[in-house]
């Protein structure tokens, strides 16, 4: 019954979506009052191991140097090739996370056209920004991965209207997702669990096959006696 309510709004918005809260900001008012502990002063020693990370970042910089631009753009297409999907997660001032998935080669621009859909109140004027540090979405024609939002991202979503007005007190009481789309909160998908396990043990299935036969096929060759040596 609760996948069927999933596929439901998965099939009137083109995309399985997913909402829930989010617990884990959740906090007492003693525990953000509270003041950080203080390091203490050999915290701050430049340790050996500290030596060790930086001359390590400073040789990997210089192998990517030295690598030609064929390489490095073969090395990104690897990459950009081995993710397949996007999985975005809107926060909202509610504490309510509705998430979603795209597809990497998708527009941003389906981020909004997604909202205007579950919105509790699409008319009014909104923005969407990441954090940290706060900055605000506003080239909607890159596609995910090129934004960097993929394999994954968390977005923020606020109302573009005045703080001091009637109309920002009334929107940001909430609740900003409609109230069928908050019916979902904590429903999942059952197969959800098994996708993500069986597409990440293909990849080192291939890896594996040609790490044994090139140590096999060098092994040949050293086993192998030249002709002119008689015994």
């Amino acid at each position: 019954m609760d996948e069927a309510k999933l596929l439901s709004f998965a099939n009137e918005l083109g995309r399985e979506i997913r909402v829930f809260t989010n617990t884990a900001t959740s906090c007492s008012s003693d525990e953000i009052s509270a003041p950080p502990n203080d390091e203490p002063d050999d915290f701050y020693d430049f340790t050996p191991e500290d030596y060790y990370h930086i001359i390590g970042d400073k040789l990997g910089a210089q192998s990517q140097i030295l690598k030609t631009r064929k390489m490095r753009e073969a090395e990104a297409a690897a990459r950009k090739a081995r993710v397949t999907k996007a999985v975005i997660r809107f926060r909202f001032p509610d504490n309510y996370i509705l998430e979603a998935k795209f597809q990497p080669s998708e527009k941003i621009q389906k981020l909004v056209d997604l909202l205007k859909k579950v919105l509790a109140r699409p008319d009014l004027p909104f923005y969407l920004y990441t954090t940290p540090p706060k900055e605000q979405i506003k080239d909607f024609s890159k596609d995910f991965y090129s934004a960097g939002f993929a394999p994954g991202a968390i977005i923020y979503f606020s109302y573009d209207l005045p703080k001091d007005s009637e109309l920002c007190k009334v929107a940001s009481a909430g609740p900003y997702l409609r109230d069928d789309v908050l019916s979902l909160n904590g429903l999942d998908f059952a197969r959800e669990a098994i996708n993500p396990i069986h597409s990440d043990r293909e990849i080192p299935i291939v890896e594996a096959s040609r790490d044994v036969s090139e140590p096999a096929q060098s092994a040949k060759k050293k086993q192998s006696k030249p002709k002119w040596l008689k015994l």
